[in-house]
């Protein structure tokens, strides 16, 4: 009775120091990867500008600069840190599904996050089409594991995906579309348990950046909303073609890391050539277009969504160099790139309906491309509608990532980021 006594007296005094270590862990986690979120993306704000500098100066210069750099960052990823190459959102979907191998692992580690920083960063001062949202979602989640260790908490697939929910939380200052791409994107089967734990990391991350950047909106405001004739035809309409060019762009990515044929299969044996390959492409797509397809495309979405006007390649030749930029196997996200392609996509529609905002066409377009490409209609739409203040477009907005994400699947079976996490297992990096 002695030794039952003692042992529920540990117990009871444990409990309490457990619970607060958790809450602990998860508080400065949240600081943490709110500033880090912030950094990152003041630090790819300057790369962008110095490449754009560097141009206006030597026009010639991308011929040169962005293969070389595509070549060495490609170089330098698969020989120093290979756990960092690609989006980063499929690392953390690999790692959830064995959170305590994978936090010994690379694949949230901070060596990892380090280099996944500076070498998107490099790519971004590039040109390279690339985000900062997929890279800060691993870095959130390597950064949260960091912080648990510290702390002696135990670390289970709810800290991997609060870490990565609370990063799309502070990279867009989007709280709301946070939660739902946890729930959508990271949580294959989503426990109640962990809704604490997503939610608490994504208030205090949200707190952070709010206090620091200020209640900005992402792309700009749009608060200008579609007759309701219009939004029947439009909706079905850019529905269907978003799905299909983000089901096609998936069916092209995970087709090139899954094929045998011998041409595809030389070419992935020599990344670096690869690299430098699909650098040149890049680079000759900007030159064509002005520039217009450098960097995360986020200027020149800002500037559809108000209003303004962009000539009619501008979604084409974005898609391009963002496909160029994902296959060569450097470090970047899609999730800005697909947003710019997708607002291209609502530009080129906008003059079928002459009489509607062009800015809310444009708004359907980027819905549909995103949620062809990730797969997450529920994401798509609360990023769009926090990031620039269209709750009057909530209804046409998911009515059209509904038909997307129905459409994609017929293009793709297979969802862009846990086909990719395939390649990420935890096994895989420990050989």
């Amino acid at each position: 009775m002695r030794i039952l006594w003692r042992r529920r007296r540990t117990t009871h005094v444990r409990r309490p120091l457990q619970v607060a270590r958790r809450r602990a862990a998860t508080a400065v986690g949240a600081v943490l990867l709110a500033l880090v979120a912030l950094a990152f993306a003041h630090a790819g704000d300057l790369a962008q500008c110095a490449f754009s500098r560097a141009v206006a100066a030597v026009p010639l210069l991308p011929l040169a600069l962005t293969p070389a750099v595509f070549a060495a960052v490609a170089w330098a990823t698969a020989r120093l840190v290979p756990a960092a190459r690609g989006s980063g959102i499929p690392q953390v979907i690999a790692a959830a599904r064995d959170p305590e191998g994978a936090a010994r692992g690379p694949l949230v580690s901070l060596r990892t996050a380090a280099a996944k920083l500076g070498f998107t960063v490099a790519m971004l001062g590039a040109g390279g089409s690339v985000g900062r949202e997929g890279p800060t979602v691993q870095v959130s989640a390597a950064l949260m594991v960091a912080v648990h260790r510290l702390l002696r908490v135990p670390i289970s697939a709810g800290v991997l995906i609060a870490g990565g929910a609370a990063g799309v939380a502070a990279a867009f200052n989007t709280p709301l579309a946070g939660v739902a791409f946890a729930i959508e994107e990271l949580a294959a089967a989503y426990e109640q348990r962990v809704t604490l734990l997503v939610m608490g990391a994504v208030m205090v991350a949200g707190m952070v950046t709010l206090g620091i950047a200020g209640d900005y909106v992402y792309f700009g405001a749009m608060r200008r909303t579609l007759d309701l004739g219009v939004v029947a035809l439009a909706c079905p309409l850019v529905g269907v073609i978003g799905g299909v060019g983000g089901g096609l762009f998936t069916r092209a990515v995970l087709g090139w890391s899954a094929s045998t044929t011998p041409l595809v299969r030389r070419l992935r044996s020599r990344p670096v050539t690869l690299a430098a390959g699909c650098g040149l492409v890049v680079a000759l797509t900007g030159l064509a277009t002005g520039g217009a397809t450098w960097g995360t495309g986020y200027e020149a979405t800002r500037a559809l969504v108000e209003g303004g006007p962009l000539p009619w390649w501008s979604g084409p030749a974005k898609a391009l160099a963002t496909l160029a930029t994902t296959l060569s196997g450097t470090p970047g996200g899609i999730f800005a790139p697909s947003l710019a392609v997708g607002a291209g996509i609502g530009n080129l529609l906008t003059p079928v309906f002459p009489a509607s905002p062009a800015g809310a066409i444009v708004l359907l377009g980027m819905v549909a491309y995103f949620a062809g490409v990730v797969r997450a209609p529920l994401t798509a739409v609360i990023i769009l509608s926090e990031a620039t203040a269209s709750r009057g477009m909530i209804v046409p907005l998911f009515a059209t990532a509904l038909i997307a994400d129905g459409v994609s699947a017929l293009v793709s079976r297979e969802r862009l980021y846990h086909g990719l996490a395939a390649g990420f297992s935890v096994e895989r990096q420990r050989r």
